[in-house]
């Protein structure tokens, strides 16, 4: 922001460094490379970073010499200067002059960009502070949503987001080089892998700032499968090491609940029968076991009912700056309030879905979004699409993949498992779904089968076990 713009706030002088902006336009004239003056660049500042006019003219006029491939030396400057009418401005040659004698090399550059950026932000912090004051003493209508944009604007200073430039494309195209050149060496793809290799191989994986929705009808097993993914992701024996962190929003079952499900489904321990009180001596070690692996594992669980969207991303704010996250879960969406003020359920809803993936992409983290199929999905005996999202299409469009998930009725109703998910020598009955992947932006559709293991309350893929190795 400008400073004679901020300079109109009153009290005590705003913080800057002279010294550090002279030295730091003094290294970008003297380094004949362009190396200085590019790594401001890419490091996102801008003139406005500059706490005096007359440095945001010369930085200003620097950048636009590296921009036409010319020098960025005194001559050239000045010229840059005296077209726009600003060499007289900053005090003629003879400034020029004065500042580049005032060091003897540009190797401390980074030190004094340091410093620039950290003044920038100090000063940013106090106009987002009037600016709260401001609209504190204006503020009419929903208390959370004030809250929530005041928790966003606070949480954009900590993460150094203040400018809201816009990043030079080289930046996206150098990161999507980098990973053409790990899939081309065989490596694994960036995102997060479910534990379904089917799954993975459709999707490889999800990536930083998807917003996956999977949507079911109930009781058909959406939880169950959101949180078998998480299980998957934490326990990996591939990341025993350093488990990534996964946060679940619960908003229809407890955390209690929640993790009584985990605990019996992957130890293998019918939770029926554990609730009347039965489970045999091995049962009983592999519970003690299992509960040891969930302790340990880094999932933060928030059960509490009635979150609003700005509620919601405030929490996840929270979390991810103590803890940085791999993947959210949110279940479900239906049950997230809405804002007041907004009168229908479908434009709730799509503020909702707009949310989370504004989330998605804040935090650049994958998010599970579950969300309830309508009705329709049942009548004639067909399959869901994508129509069949409740309540609003804009769930549909603000979302990168879409998972269905429904009873796959050209299968038996129950079939016999064998192999490594058997919990008998006699087999084990099992349950087969379908999940239909009918939305990817950046890849395929397609249909592939889980088992259900229904006494298990679990999902395992049907040609094996879903754990990673």
């Amino acid at each position: 922001m400008p400073s004679p713009e901020i300079g109109t706030l009153s009290g005590p002088s705003l913080p800057s460094n002279g010294d550090a902006e002279q030295g730091l336009l003094a290294a970008c004239i003297l380094d004949q490379t362009g190396e200085t003056t590019s790594l401001c660049a890419e490091s996102g500042l801008l003139a406005e970073h500059f706490y005096s006019p007359n440095h945001q003219f010369i930085y200003s006029a620097l950048l636009d010499l590296q921009r036409e491939g010319e020098p960025a030396d005194e001559i050239l400057l000045a010229e840059k200067l005296s077209q726009r009418d600003q060499l007289g401005e900053v005090g003629g040659h003879a400034a020029l002059a004065t500042l580049t004698s005032r060091i003897e090399t540009p190797a401390h550059a980074p030190f004094w960009l340091e410093i620039v950026r950290e003044k920038q932000t100090l000063r940013q912090c106090i106009r987002v502070a009037h600016d709260i004051i401001d609209r504190a003493n204006k503020q009419e209508g929903d208390l959370g949503a004030f809250l929530g944009e005041i928790e966003k604007d606070v949480f954009e200073l900590s993460q150094d987001r203040a400018s809201d430039a816009a990043k030079r494309f080289r930046e996206p195209v150098t990161s999507a080089e980098e990973q053409i050149n790990r899939l081309l060496a065989g490596e694994d793809a960036a995102g997060v892998k479910t534990g379904y290799p089917d799954l993975d191989n459709l999707t490889n994986g999800l990536s930083p700032t998807e917003m996956i929705v999977l949507a079911a009808r109930p009781s058909v097993g959406k939880t169950t499968l959101a949180m078998n993914i998480v299980e998957n992701i934490v326990l990996s024996p591939a990341v025993q090491d350093d488990p990534p962190s996964v946060l679940v929003f619960s908003l229809e079952m407890s955390a209690v609940s929640l993790a009584m499900r985990l605990i019996c489904g992957r130890a293998e321990v019918n939770q029926s029968d554990l609730q009347r009180g039965f489970a045999p001596r091995d049962a009983q070690t592999k519970l003690a076991a299992t509960a040891r692996e969930f302790r340990q594992a880094p999932i933060w669980v928030d059960d509490s009912g009635g979150l609003t969207i700005h509620q919601l991303r405030a929490k996840a704010r929270r979390t991810h700056s103590r803890q940085p996250l791999s993947l959210i879960v949110v279940d479900y969406l239906q049950l997230i309030g809405t804002d007041s003020r907004i009168q229908s359920r479908e434009a709730g809803v799509a503020d909702i879905s707009r949310g989370l993936k504004a989330m998605a992409k804040e935090l650049n983290v994958p998010v599970i979004v579950l969300s309830q199929l309508n009705r329709e999905s049942d009548k004639d005996g067909r399959e869901p699409r994508l129509s069949d999202l409740r309540e609003s299409g804009s769930i549909e469009q603000d979302a990168d993949i879409v998972m269905l998930l429904a009873k796959d009725k050209s299968a038996s109703d129950v079939r016999e498992m064998d192999g490594p998910n058997a919990s008998s020598e006699d087999g084990e009955d099992f349950e087969t779904i379908k999940l239909i992947l009918a939305k990817q932006r950046n890849g395929p559709t397609g249909n592939l089968q889980l088992a259900f293991r229904r006494q298990f309350t679990r999902f395992t893929s049907m040609h094996g076990g879903s754990r990673m190795n």
